[in-house]
């Protein structure tokens, strides 16, 4: 049955300006696929071309339309890094082997993306410019040189920036350094949600939206997944919902926790200004633990966010503090306006790595996109596509771990993240004082 565009996709800058939706079905009777894909996101839709790849007919079932969980809400920032482990963190984490897998994993994930585009000629807006992560204290420009020096040493196109230079390059003296990566960039995240839904489609992936899967069991040597309006039968299955992760399996919700991110849009900047500001349009985000990120859109809008503890209220007392923040940080902004204004959930995980599991006999979930679920997504959904086809799971870049609940998780996923952003802002503002 061809469905509407839901209504109630989420509003923001991508809903007015991404590409359209190709037409997609709802499930309707019984299919029967080696591989069931449960989320339509870049990690679900990624898995499920390089599954189709490997030769396995596959269904991806999403709840709602494409990308409205985060893949459609997000910056769109493309980083091939953690968002807070570095080499050395996560060779102390894995050991020598998988920990050098999984460095080259991340290094090459903005490449993987951007790369897939290419290939699929998806149009969305993606520019390859580059990620910049400028230092915001004095105390931070150590630390940029050391990621800088650390990821450089394992191959990645890198380079460190010294005050001068990072004043140049954002058109802004509040920064005292930094470092960056040749291989990122950004894009317009739901255009390219849409885009790979329609390529994996053309690429004869049954996708399904409007179709949540209430139940999953064994029946005989299948999977069976219950829908509303009918069964999917699978061989394998592939969860891949991450922050929007329900009780469809259980425990799996309880292993991250999540937090509200939200994003804001300035009206489009002068060209004038615009040449002042980032001249070379690569996507930045800070060394604050209270992020301070910020990318142009095709229109030249600045896409810009931050946190809140609270959700009522929340939106009013950002478009201030962003605003002022923004303005701080390029005082040519004489005047800011903020045309849009959206939140969406991100997962993290106790120790802030990305965690594949196998949850049962053929069924295997990754979780924990830490801030990082672009790229991450990508690198992700192909380990996962090489488990559905049968891959030995010890070759594998990311090894499998145990699945972990968080003890108290309903006190935790409520307290714990407004604890840590009270945390942030509270070191951040030591750091700059100090």
């Amino acid at each position: 049955m061809r469905l509407p565009i839901d209504p109630n996709l989420p509003a923001s800058l991508w809903a007015e300006t991404a590409i359209p939706a190709p037409r997609l079905d709802r499930l309707e009777g019984r299919r029967e696929v080696d591989l069931a894909i449960i989320g339509g996101g870049f990690s679900g839709l990624s898995a499920a071309l390089f599954a189709r790849d490997r030769g396995l007919s596959v269904a991806v079932l999403e709840a709602n339309d494409i990308g409205w969980g985060a893949s459609g809400r997000n910056n769109g920032q493309i980083i091939p890094t953690l968002s807070k482990k570095d080499p050395a963190d996560i060779i102390a984490r894995f050991g020598t082997d998988h920990g050098e897998r999984i460095i080259a994993m991340v290094r090459d994930s903005a490449e993987l993306v951007f790369g897939t585009i290419r290939s699929l000629g998806i149009p969305c807006d993606a520019e390859q410019t580059g990620w910049i992560q400028p230092a915001h204290s004095p105390g931070r420009v150590g630390l940029a040189r050391r990621r800088s020096d650390a990821w450089a040493a394992h191959g990645a196109p890198v380079e460190f920036y010294d005050r001068a230079r990072i004043a140049e390059l954002l058109g802004s003296k509040a920064y005292f350094g930094g470092w960056g990566n040749r291989t990122g960039g950004h894009v317009n995240p739901l255009s390219l949600a849409r885009g790979l839904a329609d390529a994996a489609q053309r690429a004869g992936v049954l996708v399904l939206t409007r179709t949540p899967a209430r139940a999953m069991q064994m029946n005989g040597d299948r999977w069976e997944l219950t829908t509303p309006s009918g069964r999917v039968m699978a061989s394998r299955v592939i969860l891949a919902t991450n922050a929007y992760t329900d009780d469809l399996w259980p425990g799996l919700r309880k292993t991250i926790v999540t937090a509200n991110s939200w994003q804001l849009a300035t009206a489009p900047i002068a060209d004038s200004v615009r040449a002042s500001i980032v001249p070379g349009r690569q996507a930045v985000s800070d060394t604050r633990g209270e992020l301070g990120f910020f990318r142009y859109d095709a229109a030249n809008r600045l896409v810009t966010g931050g946190a809140s503890t609270w959700q009522i209220g929340a939106e009013a007392n950002l478009r201030e503090r962003v605003g002022d923040r923004l303005m701080a940080w390029f005082p040519q902004l004489s005047r800011l306006r903020f045309d849009f204004v959206w939140s969406g959930k991100l997962a993290m995980t106790r120790d802030f790595f990305p965690h594949v599991h196998q949850l049962g006999d053929g069924v295997y979930a990754w979780i924990g996109c830490n801030g990082r679920g672009v790229a991450l997504s990508f690198a992700m959904g192909r380990e996962l596509a090489r488990l559905a086809a049968g891959d030995d799971p010890r070759e594998l870049t990311m090894p499998l771990t145990p699945l972990n609940t968080i003890k108290l998780h309903g006190i935790v996923n409520f307290v714990a993240p407004r604890l840590a952003l009270w945390s942030y802002r509270r070191a951040d503002r030591r750091e700059i004082s100090a």
